[in-house]
């Protein structure tokens, strides 16, 4: 009860911001028509390959919303009134956490409205896609907490575009791996980001063979690093804000 009533609360606060909350859900969605309108010879701009990639990015708004939600809760002093309950670090992580997935439901169900109107043939993978995705949102939603945690509001919506750029160049949404050379692909295969994508696009395309082994370890092992990361700086800075 606590949790959820703590969820309430952070969705309410996203909610006042309705002009960032529609940007962010806005520009992933014109991305995703204005590609489809380039006759460009890259199969990673087919609507196959391209929607799971959309979807991967709107995730790292995700991410700069978390970490503003967070951060603005510092700065009002909220987490240090809050710091007096009994809610433990990990309860305030899946408050934070709930308020978030309504946001990525919205986000997921528009991608593939529009992918659909534009062409994208409907299946039951479409569903699947949509509910791995937000065990995939875990990740960015971390990495917002943690960036929420240790900078300002004003520092977090700089550090956070970072991630949207990682995401942008390193996911193969725009460039595939290959092409990037051995030092840049390297590093597109060490971070998680090429790893969601293969993921969610395999789930959508039926193409599970396309997921490895590797996909799923570097998967797992980024989100229960994060997670676990963003959980104890959290509790450390709360302790610290409180003094």
């Amino acid at each position: 009860m606590r949790i959820m009533n703590f969820a309430k609360r952070n969705f309410k606060e996203i909610s006042r911001d309705p002009l960032s909350l529609i940007f962010a859900i806005i520009l992933p969605l014109f991305l995703l028509f204005i590609f489809q309108q380039f006759d460009i010879p890259n199969a990673s701009y087919e609507l196959e390959n391209f929607t799971p990639g959309i979807v991967v990015f709107g995730f790292s708004f995700i991410t700069l919303f978390t970490a503003m939600l967070i951060s603005k809760d510092r700065t009002t002093s909220l987490l240090v009134r809050l710091g007096i309950s009994p809610m433990k670090p990990m309860e305030y992580i899946l408050g934070y956490m709930l308020s978030i997935i309504p946001i990525i439901l919205i986000q997921n169900i528009l991608f593939f409205i529009l992918a659909i109107i534009l062409g994208l043939s409907f299946s039951i993978n479409i569903i699947w896609t949509i509910f791995v995705s937000i065990v995939i949102a875990i990740l960015f939603i971390a990495i917002g907490i943690i960036i929420g945690s240790i900078s300002s509001e004003k520092a977090s919506s700089g550090i956070s575009s970072i991630v949207v750029q990682l995401v942008c160049f390193t996911s193969g949404m725009y460039f595939p791996r290959e092409t990037l050379g051995n030092v840049f692909g390297k590093i597109c295969e060490y971070l998680p980001f090429e790893s969601c994508l293969t993921i969610l696009k395999g789930i959508m395309n039926n193409n599970l063979e396309s997921i490895t082994a590797r996909n799923i370890a570097i998967f797992i092992i980024y989100t229960i690093t994060i997670l676990v990361v963003s959980v104890i700086i959290f509790k450390k800075k709360m302790i610290s804000d409180n003094k």
